[in-house]
């Protein structure tokens, strides 16, 4: 019959009660994880899981998480937040193909909306571009240029940057009035702009704003203005500052890739010190 000798040999596996415990202990945490962070795909959960020591990959996790369901899109139609018809001075893209390297480097900013039952909430964000880490926020019913000068205070008042920092937005009126400007100017800060209608010239921003609707705003289904400020801080510190891996930074949260950064960074100095002392 041309079969090979292994075949005739061949019987299905059973799995031994060990085994079983084992996948059915996988499985709730596989859960877990969905639960906490709904939208996390199965890469971002095999990333999770090999965090906390669980030898698997990512084949298996995706064929488990397709048997319990656990796999799912959402699409919502979105709404226009950049108004560029404005006579204020516009200024070039200074970040275009440029390497990040260091924190407080580059600052990215922008806004976007939350829908509620009566209308829009204005969320204005401002991140920095090497670790992804939100450094300044501010919520508004407005979307104007007091919403995004909060985000922006916020923002230096958490980090101290420092002079030198590029600033790079879109074209939008509320990041090139004359006010918000001259708080980027008195701080030292580079101005850099994206091209209109091109949004890839700042696409980290649109990445965690997509991120920010899939696994935020869209699950929560936001009501009123209080159910907008009393949650949304929680994610942007709690869950994506904390605990949301970002497979920019190797599957690391921006907190622990801005930690882990800054020990090897002294770990670094501490070596060029003692190079220093044995040769002296």
């Amino acid at each position: 019959m041309k079969l090979a000798r292994s075949s005739f040999y061949y019987g299905p596996k059973v799995k031994t009660s060990e085994e079983l415990k084992k996948e059915a202990d996988l499985r709730d945490r596989i859960e877990v994880i969905c639960l906490e962070f709904p939208r996390y795909g199965y890469r971002r959960v095999t990333k999770q899981l090999q965090h906390e020591r669980w030898r698997v990959n990512h084949k298996r996790i995706l064929r488990l998480m397709q048997e319990s369901d656990l796999l799912c899109r959402v699409r919502r139609k979105g709404v226009t937040t950049t108004d560029s018809r404005h006579s204020f001075p516009r200024y070039p893209n200074l970040v275009k193909g440029m390497a990040v390297v260091r924190p407080n480097q580059v600052w990215l900013a922008d806004i976007t909306y939350i829908r509620i039952l009566t209308g829009f909430m204005y969320l204005a964000a401002i991140l920095d571009a090497w670790s992804r880490k939100v450094v300044g926020y501010a919520i508004s019913t407005a979307i104007n240029t007091s919403l995004t000068l909060d985000a922006l205070r916020m923002a230096i008042s958490g980090r101290d940057p420092g002079r030198g920092v590029i600033h790079h937005s879109d074209q939008g009126v509320q990041y090139a009035s004359a006010e918000y400007v001259e708080v980027l100017k008195s701080h030292g800060f580079e101005i850099s702009m994206a091209r209109v209608g091109n949004p890839y010239e700042n696409a980290e921003m649109e990445s965690f704003f997509k991120t920010l609707k899939y696994e935020e705003v869209y699950l929560w289904e936001y009501r009123t203005p209080v159910d907008v400020l009393e949650r949304l801080p929680y994610f942007l510190e709690e869950v994506y500052n904390q605990k949301r891996l970002h497979s920019a930074l190797g599957y690391r949260s921006p907190n622990d890739f801005e930690e882990l950064q800054a020990r090897d960074q002294e770990e670094s100095s501490r070596q060029t010190l003692l190079t220093i002392c044995v040769q002296s």
